[in-house]
């Protein structure tokens, strides 16, 4: 009797008064009639009274009728089953649709979105009403493979912490992704969206697979270049999608997920460029270095992260370096790794990155920014072992300007530009005898300025004191001779000795004997 008298309060019923005994139209039929119905409400008020309706229909009827093809009455019952399901999923999530930007250059104020939330907790609620019928009825298979793309779309869309969110649509959001991970047997968000192993999967004989091919069909006519940026979730929904797909899973959609990345990467907005940076370099840890390489993909990666190497943005600059070092590694050898003979080390894609990061160390003044630079420079030094001799003068006017200020409270960037010393101390030290009166002198000085300077943490001063007197160390085993005995000597005669500790006379002490003998 309840589902007569829902069907009658919709006008879906051809009798004027509700009967138990009323014959069901079929389900193609009425589901048509409830996407016309949604579509065409004009308050929200109406819209929420008639959603509601929706899903006490999905709560109430029986899903024999609701999700057999043989209910369709019609030729291609299970096609024209999950095309009216599909029509009626965009209806209930055009509903809670986010508006579009008029252009594709600005962006909406958040009192355009102070509508949405409201409209997306009873869509919630009835696609979660769908879901659990369909969960339970024995045979979900292509129809839950072809509802669940949208679905999932919707869902992440709503969930996260943004302006057309409030915190009770993101707990409907939240909860109709777990009654979407349950309809289909999946264990979290990575497994629904490249499956393998799921108990549904061995039910249908892989038929409820992974969704993301589906949900890159519905993202893709907005991922336009034209369009993408007008709604301001599907970039958001993109990278969300491409993060959660992992090795191997990730290759064979490459093709998809690769020229979206691209495309924000090389937007004017920092935001917009990070996301893009983030998506690029998930694609290079997690997709094979044989399928980067092909059609030149690499080549094309390497080129639009090569020329943000240029910009001002601190945060966009770390990210865009982080990728860059786990790219070389696909697109060549490094020169450390190289053996002598292979083309004497000709210069390379290393080369022009150490180059350019040492070019802009020598001119950069905001602390952010010299901090990042810092922080890069060892691991790149290191892969170039010997041929760092090519960058040597740079180098060393870098490690001198970064050496003589000061980098409160941690003093990072000091730290990382002792280990580049080290590090190329080690790889070049044939090369570093002419240059050894120069670096003492700044060492010698450093050390002074820390045991003199009371702001500094003791745990920094002692780090900043080993790690030069290693530098002192290195230097003396490469270059040991009378030179660097007689600048220890005068340098120590020219300073006040009270202004060093104990640890540092005694050190400088030992080096010079050491070297004496």
């Amino acid at each position: 009797m309840e589902l007569s008298s829902l069907l009658h309060e919709l006008h879906l019923s051809s009798s004027e008064k509700p009967l138990p005994s009323a014959p069901l139209p079929p389900i193609t039929e009425l589901l048509s009639r409830l996407q016309e119905k949604l579509i065409g409400v004009s308050s929200d008020s109406e819209t929420s009274s008639l959603i509601g309706r929706v899903e006490r229909l999905f709560q109430t009827a029986d899903p024999d009728w609701l999700f057999s093809p043989a209910s369709a009455n019609e030729d291609g019952g299970q096609a024209a089953l999950e095309s009216a399901y599909g029509s009626l999923i965009g209806a209930l999530i055009g509903c809670a649709a986010l508006p579009l930007c008029e252009d594709d250059c600005g962006s909406l104020p958040v009192a355009a979105y102070q509508s949405v939330p409201s409209r997306a907790v009873p869509v919630c609620s009835a696609l979660g009403a769908l879901l659990g019928a369909l969960g339970k009825w024995e045979e979900p298979g292509l129809l839950l493979s072809a509802v669940v793309p949208a679905v999932c779309v919707f869902t992440v869309t709503h969930f996260q912490d943004r302006a057309w969110t409030t915190s009770p649509s993101r707990a409907a959001a939240r909860s109709l992704q777990e009654v979407l991970l349950r309809a289909g047997g999946w264990r979290d968000s990575a497994h629904l969206l490249v499956g393998g192993g799921s108990q549904r999967e061995e039910e249908d004989g892989g038929k409820s697979r992974g969704i993301l091919g589906g949900v890159l069909d519905v993202l893709q006519p907005q991922l336009a270049k034209d369009s993408w940026q007008r709604c301001e979730a599907v970039k958001l929904v993109f990278a969300w999608s491409l993060l959660q797909v992992t090795r191997p899973s990730l290759s064979p959609h490459l093709p998809r997920l690769l020229p979206p990345s691209l495309l924000l990467t090389d937007h004017y907005r920092p935001e917009n460029c990070m996301l893009g940076v983030r998506c690029l370099h998930h694609i290079v840890l997690n997709t094979p270095a044989a399928d980067l390489r092909q059609f030149n993909r690499a080549e094309v990666v390497y080129q639009a992260l090569f020329k943000h190497l240029y910009t001002t943005e601190a945060a966009v600059i770390q990210l865009v370096l982080s990728c860059l070092l786990d790219l070389l590694l696909v697109l060549e050898t490094p020169p450390s790794s190289l053996t002598p003979s292979s083309a004497r080390r000709k210069p390379c894609r290393h080369d022009d990155v150490l180059r350019l990061v040492l070019t802009h160390m020598e001119a950069e003044n905001k602390v952010p920014m010299r901090r990042v630079y810092a922080s890069v420079l060892p691991p790149l030094v290191d892969r170039m072992g010997v041929a760092v001799c090519r960058h040597l003068q740079r180098l060393q006017r870098v490690v001198l300007g970064y050496l003589e200020i000061k980098d409160p409270p941690e003093e990072t960037n000091r730290l990382k530009v002792l280990e580049v010393l080290q590090k190329t101390t080690r790889a070049a030290w044939p090369r570093m005898e002419g240059r050894v009166n120069t670096l003492l002198r700044c060492l010698l000085r450093l050390l002074v300025d820390v045991s003199s300077d009371s702001q500094l943490d003791d745990s920094v001063r002692h780090e900043l004191t080993n790690q030069t007197l290693s530098c002192i160390r290195l230097l003396d085993q490469g270059s040991g001779g009378p030179v660097q005995v007689s600048l220890v000597q005068t340098l120590l005669q020219q300073v006040d000795s009270s202004c060093c500790s104990p640890e540092v006379l005694c050190c400088l002490a030992t080096v010079t004997t050491s070297s004496e003998r």
